[in-house]
């Protein structure tokens, strides 16, 4: 199945750019023999980044989801594979260590919910305090949960992995997957000029086609109905129950919103009312009463809140919307999707100048590269068929 890939937002060392990528589904596991070739070589790619480039240029590398793409690519793994993420991600953690200064946590699976202890160990060699540790812990759980409950794409993370520097920066390279549809998306965070958890986040977010509805609380948009949240949290749990139950009543008599604003003398945008079919089934009232009694004061506090789900969240977001009024994101943060294309040289909307520059960079890494003549041209090789064929 093809999975259609597009890319929001690329972080500082791209600057703000979109393409679309074209990955394919692939199920199994990458043989032991790729395996160990990738771990040689990106180990070494790996260790002259850091030497000539230093740490940090790395990690903002690694927070590039075109630059992580193309890395796997050259490593000898397939340009047009969902499992560049997984098994990238799991050579770089084998790879990475104390001497290079950089050190990762997670993986796929069982491995992700392993994070918290591993990060654990990681600040324990580097020599870390108990409050970094405890820092890096909650960013690792707040990335995690921002991305399965804030960005409602219908994709549940499967994979989660952060990577550690002894200069305490970091980048988060995490996973979602729609068993329904089979189609994954890829999420990247970057601690380098990051300034909210909570508000336009990401270095880059990778999916499958455009969805016509996906909730956006992290969208610069979504500020407004941000706000009317914690304001509703501070009003207590009666009057959120009140006002969902006046949505709820809505749909099940099949109202439109249009009809019952028009005669509330309350004007709404058309589009409003399609949202009331997004009402969530559950609300975890435990958690709102809980929220009640600590009075978070900004909406990251409340967010990471126990208990506090995709579901309370959408509630709030909809009773902000649709009786206070307030702007929500219902934009996909996917920016473009493209059927075809890739490395077999069918055109498509990469930004090109962008991708040679990283084939370029790679390209004068491999030069260096202690390896035999065969293996560089291969991957060489593999680098000139990335970018698209131009028309004559």
């Amino acid at each position: 199945m093809k999975v259609c890939i597009g890319v929001k937002n690329l972080n500082p060392y791209s600057g703000k750019r979109t393409a679309t990528l074209d990955l394919l589904l692939h199920g199994g596991k990458a043989p032991s023999w790729l395996l160990r070739r990738m771990k040689r070589l990106g180990r070494i790619i790996s260790e002259i980044i850091i030497t000539e480039f230093g740490i940090d240029e790395f990690l903002i590398r690694l927070s590039d989801p075109l630059w992580f793409q193309a890395f796997a690519y050259v490593l000898g793994y397939d340009w047009d594979s969902s499992g560049v993420t997984t098994v990238l991600s799991g050579v770089l953690k084998s790879v990475l260590n104390e001497d290079l200064g950089i050190l990762v946590a997670g993986g796929k699976g069982k491995r992700s919910l392993d994070a918290p202890n591993e990060i654990k160990k990681i600040g324990e060699i580097f020599g870390f305090s108990q409050k970094t540790i405890q820092d890096f812990v909650r960013i690792s759980k707040l990335v995690a949960k921002v991305d399965n409950a804030l960005i409602q794409d219908d994709h549940q993370l499967y994979h989660h992995t952060i990577f550690i520097s002894r200069k305490k920066d970091w980048i988060v390279i995490q996973q979602g997957m729609n068993v329904r549809e089979k189609t994954a998306r890829r999420y990247h965070w970057s601690s380098t000029n990051l300034k909210s958890f909570v508000v336009e986040p990401h270095t880059g977010i990778l999916g499958d086609n455009k969805l016509p509805f996906v909730l956006d609380l992290t969208s610069s948009k979504s500020l407004e109905a941000q706000k009317i949240s914690i304001d509703l949290i501070k009003d207590g749990v009666n009057v959120i129950r009140r006002d969902l139950s006046k949505l709820n009543a809505l749909k099940n008599r099949n109202m439109t919103l249009d009809s019952y604003f028009i005669n509330q003398q309350i004007k709404l945008p058309n589009m409003k009312h399609i949202h009331i079919r997004f009402l969530p089934r559950r609300v975890n009232w435990e958690a709102l009463k809980k929220a009640y009694e600590i009075s978070p004061k900004t909406f990251e506090e409340f967010v990471e809140i126990e208990g506090i789900g995709p579901g309370t969240l959408r509630a709030l977001a909809l009773v902000a919307e649709l009786i206070y009024d307030a702007n929500v994101s219902w934009v996909d943060p996917i920016r473009y999707t493209f059927a075809h294309g890739g490395k077999d040289g069918i055109p498509y909307p990469v930004n090109v100048k962008r991708m040679e520059t990283v084939i370029e960079k790679l390209e004068d890494i491999l030069e260096d590269l202690k390896i035999n003549k065969r293996e560089k041209a291969d991957m060489l090789k593999r680098l000139s068929k990335l970018l698209p064929r131009r028309k004559p």
